[in-house]
This record gives structure tokens, sequence and C-alpha cells, in this order.
């Protein structure tokens, strides 16, 4: 009977909690407010409790976004970053223009490596390449 108990004490808990007075769990809800504190979360390392003033609050995981994360995050957000940023939007577009071309760079050696290394193996493909550029004159 006392595990039962405290399986339905702990249930309840969980129940009210998820209902907190405040508890936000939707980005939009957050937006406008004013943080008024950022509290570790005991447990989960990097985890916060952001409490904004009105009362509000949320639970946020650690902040260790994939590098393919912050890059979205800086386009998505560039309306509202660059016109504090706007020497790092620069710099940040230069670099994403060079990965852009040393991307096309990469594609193009590793298409010419592909047709040098299979040369001899296909003797047709020569040909083809002959009629393939002859195709786009």
């Amino acid at each position: 009977m006392a595990v039962e108990d405290k399986w339905k004490a702990n249930q309840a808990k969980v129940a009210f909690a998820k209902q907190f007075p405040g508890l936000t769990l939707e980005w939009a809800a957050c937006e406008g407010k004013t943080v008024q504190a950022v509290v570790p979360l005991t447990g989960k390392q990097g985890a916060a409790v952001i409490v904004f003033a009105d009362g509000c609050f949320t639970i946020v995981p650690p902040l260790n976004p994939e590098a393919w994360e912050l890059g979205q995050a800086l386009i998505d957000a560039r309306r509202h970053l660059e016109p504090a940023h706007r020497d790092a939007y620069a710099e940040y577009d230069r670099l994403a223009q060079l990965d852009r071309e040393a991307l096309k760079s990469a594609r193009l050696e590793k298409i010419l490596g592909a047709i040098h290394n299979n040369m001899e193996q296909i003797p047709e493909l020569k040909d083809r390449l002959k009629a393939l550029v002859k195709e786009w004159k």
C-alpha cells in the first residue's frame, strides 16, 4: 500500500507541475518578454530555467548547438541580429561565400577525378564526354 501511495503522490505532483501557473512551453509565447533570471537547472549540465519578469518561466536545454544549427540560426534571425552585428554578418557572409566556392571546387575535383580514374575501364566515356560538350555549344 505504501508503494502505491507513493506512486499516486508522485503522479499528482507531476500532473500539477505540468500545469504550474506561468509555465511556458511555446517559444512564441516568450516573444517580447523580459528575462528576469537565468537559473541553472540542477542535475542537467547546461540546462536552465528562464524566469521572465511577468512570472512566467520556461526550461531550456543546454546551449551547445550543432554547427548547422548555429549557421541556420544566424540566417533565420538575421533581421533581428544584423542591426547590432553588421560587421560580424559581413564577415560571416564573406566566409559563407568562401565555403560555397570551396564546395564548388571540391565537387569539380571529385567529378574530374572520377572521369580520370574511369577513362581506361570505360573506353566509351571519352566519346560520351565529347558528345556532351558538343551539346552545350
